[in-house]
This record gives structure tokens, sequence and C-alpha cells, in this order.
């Protein structure tokens, strides 16, 4: 047993899993059936939180008149290496693998979005391997630890309060997982309580404590107003069931007769913070008067309910009980086990299977007792009369299917952000800041919805501006389809975000495909327009003609067609459809779209390369045409741009894999169409906003007088 350790006045409430024992064995001695003519009994050693005491009792538990036990049958709970399971292979467990709590710890970060958190543990073998076990987990998960801190009892003890202010300034994150044992707990919970001014506990972060934490000293303060830096806390406990007739037990304690139970006085005075008279000596504390009420002690420092640790030493008895019973069934007529008492015992052990009095199974697997399956978790509430509450508010049941292994009530809890990870509003992407984890991230404006808003913009000062010259005499209908086709453009590039559907690995290339000729059919109509403009200022002219027909709109459909002709034909022989890749990347499954026929999505790319060329060529020559609002020079920057976006993008998009190849696509769509934008369309809006005095039918006359 664990004594009463006492550096800031705290009472153990472990103390229940030595009545738990008690209750265990005289249940089982009053079981007529169950190991007949056979009577249990137990024996309890101390450590006395001393190093020397704890090596005589483990000592004196081994040797048996002289001799020393070879091979000894242990049960224990806690948390152990697998080495130590190797080294005792007589060594079984009577509580829960803590991987399964490790498995619902990550389970509400992730339900809660905790992706940035710091760890608390002990400075021993314990704590290295509670970090070991659960950072690939968390990582997993893509859950960021801000800060690991190691705590040890003395260091903590002599360290001074305004050091460890500074220490918990460090601790960044507003959820902090504590699994410590019953000493350091202490000192945590002492060297927190003055600190409540410097910290509001509520309003600060949120502690999640293991079950370690909970049998160890979580509410075990006799001064419980120390865990005021607790309320909202969130902790595991190992999953009880209510057994019958323990409550009674319980309560029919009495420590005028203590019928052998030696611990009973002594923890008594300490929870009632009372104390028995003996003769001779005086003390400031009240008299006990033995009639104290144990349901008037908070569930702080005493529960008349069985804890998940009490139920699992219930099973455990009960499991040795039917081991024995087993074997000595089978050898009815030995008074006497046989010497290899141990390996037989070993043997029935991992081969019960039963159903205890509440009605649970109860079976060893991998040394490891099936009884208190899972974990509970619990709410600490802290109300201003200085007691506690623990309100259920989920479990963990590794033995439930899946999808029903963890379920929490999210309607009990108002949990604070604990992520470093800002929620991005539309129009918005994610950026993780150089030097951050990938858990932290900043939120700037989307460029492609940027874009979109820009063109937006930019259509509607054109819209309101038709009247003018500048936008007369660019022929505003080619201007506005021109705009239309590049704002579908900048829209098009979400369909390459997110999971690929069938649908959009349908529409994606398709959609970028037509759009993209659309506009660059407009700059080509444009381009012609302004040389069949010049071309009709001389007499008899064919251009004059032309003009006066609908060529530049015949000129941007049949472009089209022919643009979405390719796409049909593409769709009808070898549509692009989901896929699964397996090979461009080591540990990663990659969903993507394949493009069903290369040669197709080719020959889409080849055709807007064709239209790019000729619009350039015809832009570039009639880039010196007298025109006061002549825009082939414009168009001839912006075809520029364009081509050296899309001859670049060949070879990166074939040298790259997987879900790169996206990213390579998206950027040069957006890339193109912010050259077609800023160098076609920037120009014009400065005049209009900035230089209105330019863009007057009086600054054309005058111009072209000059000019003459």
């Amino acid at each position: 047993m664990q004594v009463i350790w006492s550096p800031y006045s705290q009472v153990l409430k472990t103390y229940q899993h030595i009545l738990a024992l008690a209750f265990s064995v005289s249940e089982v001695n009053r079981d007529p059936v169950l190991l007949p003519n056979t009577t249990l009994g137990f024996r309890i050693y101390g450590d006395n939180s001393d190093a020397k005491r704890t090596y005589e009792s483990s000592l004196s538990l081994l040797s048996t008149r002289g001799d020393v036990a070879f091979s000894f049958l242990q049960l224990g709970y806690g948390s152990f290496s697998p080495v130590e399971r190797e080294m005792l292979p007589s060594f079984f467990r009577i509580d829960p693998n803590e991987v399964s709590q490790y498995v619902g710890l990550v389970q509400l970060l992730l339900h809660f979005r905790w992706n940035w958190i710091g760890l608390i543990t002990s400075d021993d073998d314990t704590g290295e391997n509670f970090i070991r076990t659960l950072m690939p987990m968390l990582t997993k998960n893509d859950i960021c630890v801000s800060s690991v801190e190691m705590i040890n009892e003395r260091l903590m003890k002599r360290l001074a309060t305004d050091l460890f202010k500074k220490s918990l300034i460090k601790w960044q994150s507003k959820a902090m997982i504590i699994s410590v044992d019953y000493k350091e707990a202490a000192v945590l919970i002492h060297k927190l309580h003055f600190l409540r001014r410097d910290f509001r506990p509520s309003r600060v972060r949120v502690w999640i404590a293991t079950a370690r934490w909970d049998f160890a000293a979580l509410g075990a303060q006799k001064h419980w107003k120390e865990l005021e830096f607790f309320h909202g806390a969130l902790s595991f406990r190992v999953h009880t069931s209510d057994v019958q007739g323990f409550n009674k037990f319980l309560l029919a304690l009495n420590p005028a007769r203590p019928e052998g139970d030696v611990f009973l006085r002594n923890w008594w005075q300490m929870a009632f913070n009372c104390w028995f008279p003996i003769a001779g000596q005086t003390s400031r504390k009240r008299n006990c008067t033995g009639k104290e009420k144990l349901e008037d002690l908070p569930p702080s420092v005493f529960e008349t309910r069985m804890t998940g640790h009490s139920y699992a030493m219930y099973n455990a008895i009960y499991s040795v009980a039917h081991a024995l019973h087993a074997m000595y069934s089978l050898r009815p007529t030995r008074a006497k086990p046989l010497p290899s008492f141990v390996l037989q015992i070993l043997s029935f052990l991992r081969n019960i299977r039963f159903n205890n009095s509440v009605g649970d199974e109860v079976s060893f697997t991998d040394n490891s007792v099936v009884g208190s399956s899972g974990y509970d978790l619990l709410n600490w509430i802290y109300f201003r009369n200085e007691s506690t509450a623990l309100v259920k508010v989920g479990r963990m049941d590794p033995g439930a299917p899946r999808g029903k292994d963890f379920i929490i009530n999210p309607d009990t809890i108002t949990p604070p952000s604990a992520s470093c990870a800002k929620i991005c509003s539309p129009g918005q992407r994610r950026k993780i800041p150089e030097g951050k984890p990938v858990c932290c991230n900043v939120c700037i404006p989307s460029l492609a919805l940027f874009l979109s808003l820009i063109t937006s913009l930019i259509l509607a000062i054109f819209i309101k501006n038709k009247d003018t010259p500048i936008v007369r005499a660019n022929n505003h209908n080619l201007t506005y389809i021109l705009l239309v086709s590049l704002l579908l453009c900048f829209l098009c590039s979400f369909l390459f975000i997110g999971q690929p559907k069938k649908v959009t690995c349908l529409l994606r290339q398709i959609a970028f495909g037509i759009t993209f000729s659309v506009a660059i059919s407009s700059i080509l109509a444009k381009t012609i327009t302004v040389v069949l403009a010049f071309m009709a200022t001389k007499p008899g002219n064919v251009a004059r003609k032309l003009l006066k027909t609908q060529l530049a709109s015949t000129i941007v459909l049949v472009c089209s067609l022919i643009q979405a002709v390719i796409c049909a034909i593409w769709l009808a022989t070898s549509p692009p459809f989901p896929n699964l890749d397996f090979y461009s990347m080591a540990v990663e499954v990659v969903v993507e779209c394949n493009e069903g026929s290369v040669t197709m999505f080719y020959s889409v790319l080849s055709y807007m390369g064709f239209l790019a060329l000729i619009s350039f060529m015809v832009a570039f020559l009639a880039r010196k045409l007298p025109d006061s609002f002549n825009e082939a020079k414009f168009i001839t920057f912006s075809m520029m741009v364009f081509c050296s976006v899309w001859v670049s993008f060949v070879p990166t998009y074939l040298s790259t894999k997987g879900k790169f190849m996206v990213a390579v696509e998206i950027f040069s769509i957006l890339a193109s169409g912010a050259g077609l934008l800023g160098c076609i369309f920037l120009p014009k809006c400065y005049i209009i906003l900035l230089r209105p005095n330019l863009n007057s039918r009086e600054h054309l006359i005058r111009k072209k007088y000059q000019g003459a």
C-alpha cells in the first residue's frame, strides 16, 4: 500500500483499494460454491515512501520460512515497459492497457480540434514510456506538441515560485496533458495554487489528466481549494461498475472497531481533520467521535462508489479465486498443491473466463485482465464552497465497434481553443509561417478569390464608364466577354482543389480549356479589330465593310467552338477519372484525377498555344499603329506573359508527380490569367480612375491635332 504521505497535507484516497481487497476476499470466502472448504487471506506491506522500507517489505513478501519464492505470481496496475513484461512473465496487469487510453486522448484532441498541446510527465522510466508511446500517435494525426516538461518532485519543491511562473508562461499551449505520479502531482497542484491570481484558472488552459494522475493524487488533496486551478479539467478514469454490497461495506467502517485494519484510524484522522485522543498528548484538532459519515466527504478525498482501480482489484481477486478453484478441482485428492504451484496457477489464470457479480465478463488477454473495459472521461467542476464534483462526459471503450469506441457529450463541456491554427474565413487560405510547425498557420487572402474580386471590380468600372472614349474605342462588348471569361478562369481553379470526384475530374480540364479559349479568342478578336480600324481609314478599303459585320463575335464563337469540339471528343473517347496513386509518395496514397488521354490533354493546351501565338503575332505587328487608345502593345505584353507561363508549364508538369502536378497547373492558370488582366486592363483603369482628364473627347481631338 502507498501509506499516507503528507508534504502538503494529502489524504490518499487509494485507501479504497485496500478496502476493495478486503471486501473481495470476504465475498469469496462467503461464497459456498467458489473455493469450498478454502479460506483466502491477505497481508499488506507499506513502502512508507522510503526506499529502505520498500526493499525490506519486498524481501519479506518473497520470503517464507527462510526460503525465497521463485517466479512469484504478481498482479498489479500502472504503466510498465515491454522490457519489464519480458522479465516478469508471471506478472499480470489488472487495469486496462494504457495504449487504449492514449488512443482516447488522441480522439479527444481531434474531437475538439486541439492540435497545439503540451505534455507534462514525470522524469522517470514511466514518463519516458509515456512520451515514447504517445508522440508517434500525435504526429500521425497532425497534432503538434509545443513543449514537453518532465518534472521531478524534489527539484519542483526547490524551484522558486517566480522561476516556476516563468516556466508556466513558456507553456504556450492551452491544452496540457498531465501524466505524473502522486508526488509530482502534489507539488504541481501546490505550485499552481500560488499562481492562481496571475493565471485565471478556467480561462487560461484546459488540463487533461491521464488515469495515472487520477489513481495517484488528483482529488487527493485534503485542502481541495488548491484544485481551483483545475476547474474545467478533463481526466480519464478506469471504467467501473457498481458492485452490490460494496457501498454498504464502506459505510459500516468504524474506527472504534477496526477489526485488524491498522490504517483505518490514521486515515480517519486525516480525512476528517480530527484526532483520536492519546494519553499524555494534546492536539489543536477536534476529537474524532467515530460517528463521522463517509458520505459527507467530498469525492476529492474519498468516494463511496467503487473506483475503476478498485473494481480492477475486485476482478483480480476473483480471477485468482477462479483459477485456484479450477486447479483444485482437477486434483481433489491432493491436500496441498504441487511444488510447481506458481506454474500451474499461471496456466489456469491465463485461461479463466467468467462473469462477475455485476455481469461483466472477466478474462486475461496478453497477461492483462479484461473486466473493466476502457476508460471514463470526467469533467472536474469546482464550486465556490470549495467542493468539487466529477461529471462523466464521455467514454473510451476499446471493445466497442469502430466509430462507437469513443463517445463524448459536447453539450456538457465548453472547451477553450487549444490550437495555433486559425480558422480562415471565406476568401482566405492557410499559410504556415517560416519556422513554425505545421499545426500553426496564418490566414492570407486566397489568390484565386482575390483575382476574381479584382476582375469583378474592373468589370463594374468598365460598365459604369461604358460611354467614355477609352471604353468605346476598344469594343466594349469584347471587353465584357474577356473580363467574364477571365473571371471564370480564376474560379475554375477551385475545381482542382479538394478530393477528386468523378464530376470534378470531368469538369476541371474542360472548364479550364474552354474558358481560356474564350479569353484568348476575345483578345485575338480585339487585336484584329484594331488592325481593321486602322485600315478602314483608307477610302474604299474592304476593312470598312468587315467592321460593319459581326466579325469580332464570329471570331470568338468559332475559335471557342473548335476548343469545345476537342473537349467533346476527349470526353467521348477517354474521359478523366479519379485514380489512386500508390507510387508517387513513400507512405501515402494520393487520390488524383487521371487525365484519361494524355494526347487529348496536350491537344487542348496546343490549341490554346496556337491561339495565343496568332494573337501575339497580330498584336506585335499592330503595336505601332497611330491610335490614341491603341491596346495592341498591351496585348503584346500580355501574350508574352501568357506564352512564357505555359511554355514553362510543360516541362515542369512532366517532371512532377502526384499532388504537386495539380499545384503546378493551378499556379499556371492564376499566373497567366493575372498576366492578361494586369497587362490589358490596369493601364486603362489607371486612366479611368486617376487620370480622368485623359479620358475625354477633347483630349482625343487635341492629341490627333498634335499628331497631324
